[in-house]
């Protein structure tokens, strides 16, 4: 169903962390070219500090105490087409509240490792979506994450109070420089069921570090690696068994 813009829900959640460096001009273009495709769940934004981050949500089929908050990767915007759209619509049909959310931007010119400077930003706006979905009688809320959005996951739920009861990594490195932000010493901190899935076609960065990631999380007896054959980073072609891996994982979890 076509959302009319002026129909646009402002969640007021004040916290007082600031931000950094996003690029808000960016943000922005993001929601003029979006907010108007979207045709499954419903723009929100949550307000965090002074500002307002577009996200998207989607209600499930059935009453639910299970929520999901959707992370994309790099440079990209809560509805992008790969990986991250098909599994907000397909989990909201799985009976899980989903809730995707606009992560910090930098320019178009900004390399991965720049992205540094902005991860103090993820706390607040993950705070916010969590506080969004228990107002709507969430309890059990998890984090499905792709590319960098799930090395600031990782960094989130490892660094920070939160009450995410499990994650879902898609395609996530451990490239950061920084070891604060470097996602194989963010799982060393984890104790909380993580899957960490990837295509064996993924991005040379993925692949390198599945060692790495795999040491990193030995203390943690729910921690599994998948890999989809033939996939690679965006999972094209693949999306179909990314969404039933991604499912059938969840599923123990659930209330």
């Amino acid at each position: 169903m076509h959302i009319n813009i002026k129909r646009l829900v402002l969640i007021t959640i004040v916290l007082s962390s600031p931000l950094y460096a996003t690029d808000k001009a960016r943000e922005q273009r993001w929601v003029d070219q979006t907010i108007e495709q979207i045709f499954d769940g419903e723009p929100v934004f949550l307000e965090v500090a002074d500002h307002r981050v577009y996200s998207i949500y989607t209600e499930p089929d059935s009453p639910s105490k299970n929520g999901l908050i959707v992370l994309h990767g790099t440079g990209f915007h809560p509805d992008y087409e790969q990986v991250v759209r098909p599994l907000r619509v397909a989990l909201a049909s799985s009976d899980w509240h989903t809730l995707s959310i606009q992560l910090p931007l930098l320019s178009s010119e900004a390399r991965y490792n720049d992205y540094i400077s902005v991860y103090p930003e993820v706390p607040p706006r993950l705070d916010a979506a969590t506080q969004y979905l228990q107002n709507k009688g969430v309890n059990n809320i998890s984090i499905v994450a792709h590319s960098q959005g799930a090395t600031m996951a990782a960094y989130y739920v490892a660094r920070h109070e939160h009450s995410i009861t499990s994650l879902v990594l898609i395609g996530m490195s451990a490239q950061h420089r920084d070891m604060n932000i470097n996602s194989a010493e963010s799982l060393k901190k984890i104790s909380i069921p993580v899957l960490d899935i990837y295509g064996s076609k993924d991005f040379p960065a993925v692949l390198q570090t599945v060692d790495i990631r795999s040491n990193a999380a030995a203390h943690n007896e729910h921690y599994q690696q998948r890999v989809i054959d033939g996939a690679y980073h965006f999972f094209e072609i693949r999306e179909d068994e990314l969404i039933d891996a991604v499912s059938n994982w969840l599923t123990p979890w659930r209330k």
